[in-house]
């Protein structure tokens, strides 16, 4: 026998519909690419994303179709996160951090029919346009006052007008949960960038999971900025979830340096926000520097790579909790967080610090489990450590376009590359990417622990752990700095801070300095150059 509940498809558009109806006046705060402060409500931003569909459906744009963007968190990329998904398109983000040449492999894949983007990104798309072989249109981000006077790019269109030609009378169609909604790539350090295809259905279902109290906690009491850029992942979510429960949002542009992040933090009174550590990092030394005390901002939500706990701890000096969050382009992004449980209540802080540290336990509708290398499952003692698998209604079943791969067990768990442990309470502790961990005498050695460890010496900005070929231990462990401005430090001195921290045959054999660590587009340590880099390292 079946319920007799109503049958209505979960569907994007109706996240909009919603927050229109019930939190019409409530703020949305941009940053401009041009430069000044834009602000709207959801009311205004529904009214401008119906225009916005009937613009595309005028493009030619059909059911189906992707339309591409490379763009920053804005109210103009919003617009598009609604307007394209909701007709029935595909809202397909691309990271303008990559190089030309994976620019145009994503979108020629994608197969984009429009490609909408800022004013910062005009040169590059100037360069690559010729290459795109399926867009037929090029959208400029921005008003008539700002579109430039001479480009290469022809019928260069503006966005503001195509917006304001047409009319807001527009029903959002009703269709099958299942539909595509959104395509994003991984940037992958070997191979071409390989894509992730959402559904309705997994978007709004990841919006519910990363609103609980347990995750991202978002409420419509919340103003929250989410400076992970809405081009990665679809910056973890937060467009949908805080349209979902209909929370301030403010979008801080292409202007994510310390400076300006305290001033928005400050001026827009935002309770949470959520990026890498790098961004955190150069937050919290503007407020040092300046002796700047940040107010009100309750919560950060820090993803991407693990958060040292020197970070949690000058976080917790602004009276701001931070919470781990573990994802990937493949979960939509969100796995795991660091929340503490009941029992957890009034322990002290050494106790919760080992919980912050840890990416967290699974919420709700998100499977893990730890297997070794012949696919046997492991305990979750906190002690076994092995791959990583998951699985849940928001992990992806294959990459798009992709009939078979190897990034799936038999029986449908998703292999992360992550080795972890898990705890008896469900906490996931990385340990280290499948390949950055560091093998030394036949014993494993966690790259990221030496890491977290390091940044948390005073004069140490960025640190990160190789494992280099030694003559009888297979690898050790290199140590690549980068020291704070103005400060200085010994290599004894930093191999001498592990002293009691760690096994001593874990402590690093070696520190070497640098002016900067290579990144990836995404703000991740790209250990595959440092390996490069010090490939014919000799040992001292």
């Amino acid at each position: 026998m079946r319920g007799q509940m109503m049958d209505q498809p979960l569907l994007i558009s109706a996240l909009l519909k919603h927050a229109e109806t019930y939190h019409g006046d409530t703020e949305i705060v941009s940053r401009t690419v041009e430069g000044p402060i834009h602000r709207y409500t959801y009311r205004e931003a529904a009214r401008r994303s119906r225009q916005l569909a009937n613009a595309l459906a005028g493009l030619g744009v059909k059911h189906g179709d992707a339309v591409g963007t490379l763009a920053w968190n804005g109210y103009r990329h919003y617009e598009i996160y609604f307007a394209v998904s909701g007709a029935g398109a595909i809202c397909h983000t691309v990271n303008p951090r990559l190089f030309a040449e994976q620019i145009s492999y994503i979108i020629n894949h994608g197969e984009d029919q429009v490609l909408m983007f800022d004013l910062s990104f005009l040169p590059q798309v100037e360069q690559i346009a010729a290459e795109l072989t399926t867009v037929r249109h090029f959208v400029l981000m921005t008003d008539k006052a700002n579109m430039p006077r001479e480009t290469s790019i022809d019928n260069l269109l503006c966005y503001e007008d195509l917006v304001n030609s047409h009319s807001d009378e527009y029903e959002w169609p009703e269709f099958d949960e299942n539909t595509a909604s959104s395509l994003c790539y991984t940037s992958g350090t070997t191979g071409n960038p390989k894509g992730v295809l959402y559904s309705h259905r997994s978007t709004v279902l990841h919006a519910f999971a990363s609103s609980l109290p347990d995750s991202l906690d978002i409420s419509a009491q919340a103003c929250v900025m989410p400076v992970v850029p809405m081009f990665h992942v679809n910056g973890w979510g937060l467009p949908y979830s805080c349209t979902m429960n209909g929370a301030k949002l403010v979008l801080p542009g292409p202007k994510m340096d310390g400076v300006n992040l305290y001033e928005l933090i400050e001026s827009e009174n935002v309770t949470m926000t959520a990026g890498v550590p790098t961004v955190w990092m150069m937050l919290l030394q503007h407020c040092q520097r300046n002796h700047l005390k940040i107010h009100g901002l309750k919560r950060v939500v820090i993803g991407g790579s693990a958060a040292p706990e020197s970070m949690i701890d000058q976080l917790a000096e602004h009276g701001t909790e931070v919470r781990q969050l573990w994802g990937m382009t493949e979960l939509s992004p969100c796995g795991t967080t660091s929340t503490p449980k009941f029992k957890h209540i009034g322990c002290d802080t050494p106790t919760l610090r080992q919980l912050q540290t840890k990416q967290g336990r699974p919420i709700y509708g998100v499977g893990i489990r730890i297997v070794d290398d012949g696919g046997k499952p492991l305990p979750h003692d906190g002690v076994a450590f092995g791959n990583l698998q998951v699985r849940g209604p928001w992990v992806l079943s294959r990459y798009f376009k992709r009939e078979l791969d190897n990034s799936h067990t038999d029986d449908g768990w998703f292999n992360t590359g992550d080795v972890v442990t898990i705890d008896r309470d469900g906490y996931m502790k990385i340990t280290d990417r499948t390949k950055d961990v560091i093998k030394s005498g036949g014993e494993w050695i966690s790259s990221i622990e030496l890491e977290n460890i390091l940044v948390g010496h005073p004069a140490v900005a960025e640190a990160a752990a190789i494992g280099v070929v030694h003559p009888k231990w297979d690898e050790r462990p290199l140590m690549a700095v980068v020291l704070k401005p103005g400060a200085s430090a010994t290599r004894d001195e930093l191999i001498g801070y592990y002293e009691g921290k760690i096994a001593k045959w874990w402590t690093p054999d070696d520190v070497v300095f640098l002016e900067e660590l290579p990144h990836t587009a995404t703000g991740k340590l790209q250990k595959m150059k440092l390996r490069e880099m010090f490939k014919d390292y000799q040992w001292k």
